[in-house]
């Protein structure tokens, strides 16, 4: 609260300028700089939902985010991707389909995320249409827009309008979520603060998410970086509401530490869990839905290192009771590239998370004391019956990991988990299914997506 009323926040939008004092916020418009009373910011924050459904265009995977329910959600914005098969290479449309299917084909992975690599082989200006017509085609999970200003956000409202049923139907029933970055320190640039207001106008999700690596964005010790990591979030959630009080927002965490040798931010550290934690309780404080992260490693490839601090990153964000896991599977190179094989061995570490979470039952018929009378001292229970009826579901069947002794494992090629992934991803790709789409909206996206790209190239050719 002493940041926001000493220090401040810069707003590059004469707009989000102009809705702050006009609630009565201290704006000096020469300096872009807004000063917040915490008052007045605890006022307007409250009207924000503790929880709201995210809808999904096959009503059975939509999705609550907020109150005691969590959200698995794999990568999005990575600019490369690689795989055991091609290697690393700037992001394609080709690619982008390719893992939307795979995203679709895991039930753990609750939300299809929005461009799980960008692809930089369509133009800039235009590459956003492209990419929500294939999530829109390829999966039928919930999915994500892009914020980068109000034209891409308004052209992403208009997509979905025409999925739900028109924008008031839309604007009733949010379908969008996008995720709102910070330029920490304390800055908010014309592109964020644009589709963030025009998302909350529409009543679509924003999730404000600061991105500080401590020492770096933001003071060297935990305690610093999560101020500012708190009076920058509770800044843009503030906005939400002044734009359209009760608007769907999301208190979003991205504090990490940097490397104080090489300046690159670092992750999957024990000081990034601490801060997964603590945003966790200042989430729950303010009666906000909670974003955090799952598989944030700088490794650059699927090894070890890649999955030791891919858990150092998942456990914390399921103990501080995040709502909404982004970056939850496939990234790798401190999030410049996707990793085909990361993506399914974090698949994995998603399922085991949720079998984790399912618990188990204690009764009569699970505390099996006759089974246990029966056998005995030194017998086994491989074949009583309690055992033969339950064998088949009784325990976690993993995906890709090996149970197999060591010559069978050699025998069966001595495969490790980055190999298997490879041999599972390709399976999966293999036997998808593509979900059903209304040809209508179909015939009414490729329409609304030809047109767009006619107009902004009518723009390039006067410009």
């Amino acid at each position: 609260m002493r940041i926001l009323e000493n220090t401040g926040v810069e707003l590059l939008d004469a707009e989000a300028l102009d809705i702050f004092a006009k609630a009565g916020a201290n704006v000096d418009h020469s300096t872009k700089r807004v000063k917040i009373d915490r008052g007045l910011l605890l006022e307007t924050i409250a009207t924000a939902p503790a929880s709201f459904t995210l809808h999904a265009r096959n009503p059975g995977k939509t999705v609550v985010i907020g109150g005691n329910h969590i959200v698995f959600s794999p990568v999005g914005g990575q600019a490369y991707s690689t795989n055991l098969e091609r290697g690393r290479r700037p992001g394609t449309l080709a690619d982008l389909e390719e893992l939307i299917k795979l995203i679709h084909s895991f039930n753990v992975l609750h939300h299809g995320s929005d461009t799980p690599v960008e692809p930089t082989d369509l133009p800039a200006e235009t590459r956003h249409l492209d990419a929500l017509y294939a999530m829109l085609r390829l999966t039928d999970k919930t999915v994500m827009g892009p914020a980068r200003g109000r034209v891409t956000t308004n052209d992403a409202i208009g997509m979905m309008a025409l999925v739900f049923g028109g924008r008031e139907a839309l604007t009733e029933r949010p379908a969008l979520i996008t995720i709102i970055n910070v330029n920490s320190p304390l800055r908010f640039d014309d592109w964020m603060l644009g589709g963030l207001m025009a998302y909350a106008r529409a009543g679509q999700a924003n999730v404000i998410t600061p991105f500080i690596a401590a020492g770096a964005m933001g003071p060297i010790t935990l305690a610093g970086a999560i101020a500012q990591q708190n009076a920058e979030a509770l800044v843009g959630v503030m906005l939400t509401q002044l734009v359209r009080p009760g608007a769907p927002v999301v208190y979003g965490n991205f504090t990490v530490d940097a490397h104080m040798r090489s300046g690159n931010p670092s992750f999957g550290t024990p000081e990034a869990a601490w801060a997964t934690l603590a945003a966790g309780q200042l989430a729950r404080y303010y009666k906000l839905p909670y974003r955090s992260n799952g598989s944030l490693s700088s490794s650059n490839v699927p090894d070890a290192q890649a999955a030791y601090e891919t858990m150092m990153s998942l456990w914390p964000a399921i103990l501080a009771q995040a709502n909404f896991v982004y970056q939850g599977a496939g990234w790798v190179e401190g999030g410049l590239t996707t990793s085909y094989e990361k993506l399914i061995i974090d698949v994995e570490a998603l399922a085991m998370m949720e079998a984790l979470l399912t618990g188990y039952e204690v009764n009569d018929d699970t505390l099996a004391l006759p089974y246990i009378d029966q056998v005995g001292p030194g017998g086994h229970h491989f074949d009583t019956e309690h055992t033969l009826s339950r064998y088949s579901t009784a325990f976690y069947n993993p995906l890709i990991s090996t149970r197999l002794q060591y010559a069978n494992w050699v025998e069966a090629g001595s495969m490790d988990a980055a190999q298997r992934a490879y041999l599972k991803w390709k399976e999966v790709l293999k036997n998808y299914e593509k979900p059903k789409l209304d040809p209508a909206a179909d015939e009414a996206l490729r329409d609304f997506v030809a047109r767009r790209k006619r107009e902004q190239a009518g723009k390039a050719l006067t410009a």
